[in-house]
């Protein structure tokens, strides 16, 4: 299996580490409504066809490791997984909004996580001039 996906203009390597928190930090994330939470977020990365590497919900935020074509952004991405899951949510557990206003802070943190480090590839940028 190579290290790299393909589609039909580029191989690729982009892995990104997101994590987003219900709004006001509440601890609703769990039992039956976590459960369904993580049916949905591989749902919703199969229909995008991204590879979910690693997956953790806790009560109060949630941290996922996906992979994903280089056509779609990384804001993008969080907003599919984060919009999709509260309208599914909202309408499957009512006691979500009774208690929050909207699922989901308008925030999230996005890490890129690569095989090579930025000093390697600096290097190797640099050593492209004396060519």
């Amino acid at each position: 299996m190579s290290k790299y996906r393909k589609n039909s203009c580029a191989a690729f390597s982009l892995k990104y580490h997101i994590v987003w928190c219900p709004k006001y930090r509440r601890k609703v994330l769990a039992g039956q409504i976590a459960i369904r939470l993580e049916e949905l977020l591989r749902q919703k990365a199969n229909e995008l066809d991204m590879q979910i590497h690693a997956l953790e919900i806790m009560p109060d935020h949630v941290h996922l490791f996906v992979e994903s074509d280089p056509t779609l952004a990384v804001a993008g991405i969080a907003h599919a997984f984060k919009g999709y899951t509260s309208n599914v949510l909202r309408k499957e557990f009512k006691e979500l909004k009774t208690r929050l206003p909207t699922l989901w802070s308008r925030s999230y943190y996005a890490g890129t996580v690569g095989h090579v480090s930025e000093k390697t590839i600096r290097k190797y940028i640099e050593s492209q001039k004396g060519k």
